[in-house]
């Protein structure tokens, strides 16, 4: 009878600056090997949807950690509230963020399961910030779902402000996976198609997956933009790219 159990908790992990940070983590307590997952949170925060994702990859064989990217502006208060007071400031400053997403990795590696490899997984904002990740960070494998301004720049009165990645798309190191909603505004079918062009022209590899009658947050199971057709599909492609460039092919395996 194979074991099947998960282990879930919030931890503390050092981030950018050796900052003390809060972060959420699930993970097989099966023996493994695993390779280990970063979760990043959309733009409303590190919520219960977010930690529900989290604790999926680990049921499907990761380790999983979902870091609170902001525990600095509130490290005690409502999800909601937090959101609000990043979005005050302009979202998450880059480099803050990759010190943390490079913390959340380190602390994966350390783990007595690991086999080394890492993915990231974002969504929103949270899908940008994969894609730096995967420029930044040493990951084997990065997912954007519907990441805002990789391309193309926030509107006057956007709350998130940040500057696009068009000119970093060449250092990209890590195989990129793309899910996104015909329907949506940012990224909108242009700025998908741009940002396609520019991994085309750098030769990297990638995989874009784009659905009608989607819009942004269309995994969102308790919102009204989910789209179950559409998240179900996205999921299947999840699985099948993080089984490509993590499980099969372990960062140090023969």
């Amino acid at each position: 009878m194979r074991y099947d159990a998960v282990l879930a908790e919030t931890v503390g992990i050092r981030g950018h600056g050796g900052d003390l940070i809060e972060a959420y983590t699930a993970r097989p307590l099966d023996p493994g090997p695993h390779p280990g997952m970063i979760v990043i949170h959309h733009m409303p925060g590190y919520d219960a949807g977010t930690k529900e994702i989290t604790r999926r990859f680990a049921t499907m064989g990761y380790s999983a950690i979902c870091p609170n990217l902001y525990t600095r502006e509130a490290p005690d208060a409502d999800p909601d509230d937090a959101a609000a007071t990043a979005r005050a400031n302009g979202g998450v400053p880059d480099e803050r963020f990759v010190g943390d997403a490079a913390g959340a990795a380190a602390w994966l590696r350390t783990l007595a399961n690991a086999t080394g490899a890492v993915g990231v997984i974002g969504y929103c904002s949270g899908g940008r910030q994969a894609v730096l990740t995967g420029i930044e960070v040493d990951v084997q494998a990065a997912v954007d779902c519907y990441g805002a301004f990789v391309v193309g720049t926030p509107p006057e009165g956007f709350p998130l402000k940040v500057q696009p990645l068009t000119d970093r798309i060449g250092e990209l190191g890590a195989p990129l996976l793309g899910l996104f909603g015909n329907d949506d505004s940012y990224p909108s079918p242009d700025q998908v198609d741009e940002l396609e062009k520019l991994l085309q022209h750098h030769g990297k590899t990638y995989e874009f997956h784009r659905y009608d009658g989607a819009g942004h947050a269309f995994f969102s199971v308790d919102r009204p933009s989910y789209r179950p057709e559409a998240a179900v599909d996205a999921w299947q492609k999840i699985e099948a790219f993080l089984d490509t460039h993590l499980v099969r092919d372990p960062v140090g395996a023969a």
